[in-house]
This record gives C-alpha cells, structure tokens and sequence, in this order.
C-alpha cells in the first residue's frame, strides 16, 4: 500500500491525493484502508514498527560483553539489509517527509518511539539508565546521519557503511 501512496503521491502531490485513491490503487476499498491505518500520512510509516522490531531483536541478541553503544551500532548494522532492499521507496518517502512539515513531526514522534524502544531493550541488558538512554540516542543519531548520506549517495553505497561512517564521525565529536 505504500507504494501505491507513493506513486499516487508522485503524480499529483501528497495534498492532491485521497485515501480512497490510495485504497483504489492498492486494491482495497476504503473501509479496509482504515483497518490498517488511522490516516493519510499514517500510511508513509506503515513499515516503521517492523524496522523498530527489527532494530530491537538485534540489538538483544548482541553480544553481551559488547559496550552499549556498541550493542546499538551492532543493532543497526543488523537492520541495514532491511533498507538496502527498499532505497527507491526510502528515497520516495523520505522526499514526502521532507516537503512537509506534519510528516516531518511524525517521523520524528517515529524516531522518538525508536529510541525509548532501544533504551529500553538497553536497560533490559543490563546497562543503567542513563548510559541506556545517551547510547540510544548517540546511535540514533548516527543512524539519521548515516540515512541521510544513504539516500544522497548517487553510488549506491550500502547503508551500513553510511550509518558506520557517521559512528565514527561520532566518536570524533565525543572525543575527550
């Protein structure tokens, strides 16, 4: 269904398009589109539980004696696949997002769900709250750096190489 939003979206403008046209090009009807979303911009992050899902079981599943910022960035590095399989929506989507101020709250209402996840899936290892909550948002950080790069990159360079090398930049700013 996204990406007949984002096709509809293309042709005549996220403003212009309507739910039931949206619905009608992804064969469904109405009632059904609204089962699965609460509205329009709903729709553009449908995919954003899974990625947090995703983020999260890898990032239990690190290893242990990894640091906690190293658990996330091994956490990151696990779900980058996810998004190399789908750069043309990413790049549609994120297009979207960025001509719109409202879309651009929620995906940051997104983000924020993203980090609580993380901080969480952190404590649960063990690793006090504080330490928890910086080594999310440090590698969420990271992350929206290195997605950036990724969607720019007109060499098609994997995102786990983008979201490594914004680690680094990281670790570079955070240097004492």
């Amino acid at each position: 269904m996204q990406r007949a939003a984002l096709e509809l979206i293309a042709d005549r403008g996220y403003d212009q398009t309507t739910v039931a046209e949206i619905a009608v090009a992804a064969g469904l009807t109405e009632r059904t589109f609204f089962r699965y979303f609460a509205d329009k911009r709903e729709v553009l992050f449908a995919s954003q539980d899974r990625f947090i899902a995703l983020v999260v079981d890898a990032l239990i599943a690190a290893p242990p004696d990894l640091a906690p910022l190293e658990a996330v960035v091994t956490a990151f590095g696990a779900s980058t696949t996810w998004f190399d399989e789908r750069r043309a929506l990413a790049q549609a989507r994120q297009g979207v997002i960025d001509a719109h101020p409202d879309l651009q709250e929620r995906e940051l209402a997104k983000i924020a769900k993203l980090s609580t996840a993380m901080t969480q899936a952190l404590s649960d290892r063990g690793v006090s709250e504080p330490q928890a909550a910086l080594a999310a948002a440090a590698g969420v950080a990271a992350f929206r750096f290195g997605f950036a790069q990724w969607l720019a990159d007109a060499d098609g360079h994997d995102l786990e190489s983008h979201v490594l090398s914004g680690v680094d930049e990281l670790r570079k700013v955070i240097a004492i």
